[in-house]
């Protein structure tokens, strides 16, 4: 036996990476009042791959007769667990291996109800593990099968059936079953931990089991594990600001407030007052209540009379959670670090806390770098939302958290791409002088992607070869896409992939399919045409994606007709509100934030900066360049930057909870789930969605 040390899995685990153990109990009836445990077998499935090393086996010892019926099943008999140990004993060394680990099982329902009456006989707290039951998916799959028995299961997937009715034999087989069901649920669009266990719970509620078993345990996200572990990692003097900034407290504060500007610093400390030893700290704050309340008597009065005395501080050597849990205590956001000595030696504010954990959560890229398998891929892109939680739970701005998920969704692609050449060039040599790039479209490529993701991206390529070039990039990108769909990224609905030829083209194709999309107006070619502009090469020879970018935007820059077929479908807002003013939500409570939000405001934003022959892709970065513009309406503007920030965000917080229960995610929100003062923030963001319509000088559709 080996103790499983992986992290656990979290319900945004993908399944083709799942860690969890496979148990199975044997006992001396079915009568889960009076049977007792005669055996456990575990068996961990690690990264998505059954273990040969991480294995347990055990008899137990109940004290108590065997049926002779029970003996002819699985031939458990009161000599071989005659010495074995007790129940407390033998479940203690179970629970050592399992850990906190989801447990698998066939039929789990009486593996747990048993463990459970054998808790109450040994004296022992019983605490329902996270666990999911094999045989509730194989009813979502296949309800209409006629035999569920797991050996008959086991044949119709092609698994030889060894070891059956021994509890470390089941378990392999129950794992092995469970493996084989994973692209079947794949193709039912069940991809994650979550979304399984959501499936289980929607059978079950139809319920046939004759079972009344309390809910398992739930889930640990992995986000909270990450972050609980995060504080008890780092100490201060790896995040403090040094040196201390500092000012002498008979300073007026007009000199405090230039020193914060000119150092981008949201703090100073202030230096001990005559005849006393403690410091004290002016921070933004401080300087806003000063003006505040004062106006501008404030800024020639000295600064000892706004800061807060004295200064809370933390010892440089202080693990971080340390100083989280003063700032949470004392609902302060920046502290002092001192020495051994006591000697003021550094800063540190939410905001350095916040830096380290970014730095983190986008730690990703060079772990998809390394993985060198579809499924070691998985396992490090289920990660993300995890990720995505920590920096949401620290109140990022959405946006930003976007792009953290949009540059691993591109690291992410560059390296399916990069397995995908190697595995075509091992049957058939590249073509001689081939350059080629790998482009992600759309709100990847404007790094804008949330988690309700799919593929949208591209292949451009230069040959003199041409036939030859295409027939070997579409072997690539067929296995490119694949792979992408296997570990998590599902393919594009509408087509918008590389496997697909009018998205897999020469350089002088795509020079001409640019020139076709501004010569129409139909809605498919301002579609396709849009979110090609907001493409970007992650792999190959990236300057040929650059380079034909940089082309269309020209092109289309100097379109006028075209612009404005694209601004008359920017300014089509649907309506967020019904005739009550209230949300117009569907028949499940949600609102499409995507169509009624962000999309009028992101297509607004890449139209007005082809106009203006702004080379950003970010909404927020066009947004940004607009300002100033004497022919753009600032006020307008500025509020459609802010209704853009708190959308993301809101979408974002829905998928999280979305993932948390089983839910894909999308970008429809339940605002019923929504605080009353965060429905009225998504009031005021959905009406200044509007303004679109002013920023590109058309009128509201």
């Amino acid at each position: 036996m080996t103790l499983l040390t992986v992290p656990a899995s979290g319900a945004a685990t993908p399944l083709l990476s799942l860690t969890a153990v496979s148990f199975d109990t044997e006992a001396t009836s079915l009568d889960v009042k009076s049977s007792r445990v005669l055996e456990f077998g575990a068996v961990a499935l690690v990264n998505g791959s059954l273990s040969d090393k991480h294995r347990f086996s055990s008899y137990v010892d109940g004290g108590v007769d065997i049926p002779a019926d029970s003996i002819r099943i699985h031939g458990i008999t009161r000599d071989k667990v005659q010495g074995a140990p007790r129940f407390a004993e033998a479940n203690k060394a179970f629970r050592a291996f399992a850990g906190n680990h989801l447990l698998l099982g066939y039929s789990i329902d009486f593996d747990l109800m048993l463990l459970k009456e054998e808790h109450a006989r040994a004296g022992l707290a019983w605490k329902p593990p996270a666990a999911l039951d094999v045989r509730t998916l194989l009813r979502f799959l296949r309800p209409t099968l006629p035999d569920y028995a797991l050996e008959t299961v086991a044949n119709w997937r092609g698994i030889a059936v060894e070891n059956r009715h021994q509890a470390l034999g089941d378990a392999v087989l129950t794992a092995q079953v469970f493996l084989a069901l994973v692209p079947l649920l794949r193709e039912r669009n069940i991809r994650t931990l979550g979304e399984a266990m959501a499936a289980c719970r929607m059978i079950e509620q139809q319920g046939d089991s004759g079972m009344a078993l309390e809910a398992t345990g739930r889930l640990q996200t992995g986000a909270m594990a990450r972050a609980d572990s995060f504080p008890y990692r780092h100490r201060m003097d790896a995040v403090m600001a040094v040196p201390p900034q500092k000012i002498p407290p008979a300073a007026p504060l007009v000199a405090a407030m230039n020193t914060m500007v000119e150092r981008r610093i949201s703090s100073l400390f202030v230096e001990p007052r005559e005849g006393r030893s403690d410091w004290g700290i002016l921070t933004e704050r401080d300087v806003m209540r000063a003006i505040t309340l004062q106006r501008e008597k404030a800024f020639t009065q000295p600064v000892s009379g706004f800061a807060s005395w004295p200064l809370k501080t933390v010892r440089e050597r202080d693990f971080l959670y340390v100083a989280i849990g003063m700032m949470r205590r004392l609902k302060v956001r920046h502290l002092g670090v001192v020495d051994e000595e006591g000697k003021l030696v550094g800063a540190v504010s939410q905001r350095d806390l916040l830096r380290m954990r970014a730095d983190e959560a986008i730690a990703l890229t060079g772990a998809l770098s390394d993985a060198a398998s579809p499924s070691e891929l998985a396992g490090v892109w289920r990660k993300l939302a995890d990720a995505a939680r920590a920096l949401v739970e620290e109140e990022v701005d959405g946006r930003d958290v976007a792009a953290i998920i949009s540059s691993e969704v591109c690291a992410l692609t560059a390296r399916a791409a990069g397995m995908a050449e190697a595995e075509v060039s091992a049957g058939h040599p590249r073509p001689e002088g081939l350059s080629y790039a790998v482009m992600v479209l759309g709100s990847g490529g404007r790094g804008e992607s949330l988690l309700a993701l799919d593929q949208d991206n591209a292949m451009v390529f230069d040959c003199v070869d041409e036939p030859a070039a295409e027939a070997w990039l579409a072997k690539v990108a067929e296995r490119m896409n694949a792979i992408l769909d296997i570990i998590g990224v599902p393919l594009c609905k509408g087509g918008v992939m590389a496997r697909n030829s009018q998205w897999r083209m020469s350089v002088t194709g795509w020079r001409k399919q640019v020139e076709r999309w501004l010569g129409r107006n139909s809605p498919a070619d301002i579609m396709n045409a849009d979110i090609f502009f907001d493409s970007v090469g992650v792999h190959g020879d990236t300057a040929l994606a650059d380079d034909l970018r940089s082309h269309a935007i020209v092109a289309a820059s100097q379109s006028h007709a075209f612009l404005k077929l694209m601004s008359l479908a920017a300014a089509d807002v649907g309506a967020p509100f019904n005739w009550l003013g209230r949300f117009a939500v569907d028949e499940q409570g949600r609102l499409d934030l995507k169509r009624l939000g962000i999309m009028p405001i992101f297509t607004a934003a890449r139209v007005a900066s082809l106009r203006y022959s702004i080379h950003e892709r970010g909404t927020k970065a066009r947004l940004s360049s607009l300002r100033g513009n004497p022919d753009v309406p600032q006020q307008q503007l500025e509020a459609l930057s802010e209704a853009h920030a708190l959308l993301m965000g809101v979408i974002l917080r829905q998928q999280l909870d979305d993932i948390d229960t089983g839910v894909p995610p999308s970008n429809r929100v339940e605002p019923k789930g929504l605080s009353s003062l965060e429905r009225d923030r998504l009031k005021w963001a959905l009406q200044q969605v509007k303004a679109v319509a002013d920023i590109l000088g058309t009128p509201a559709g």
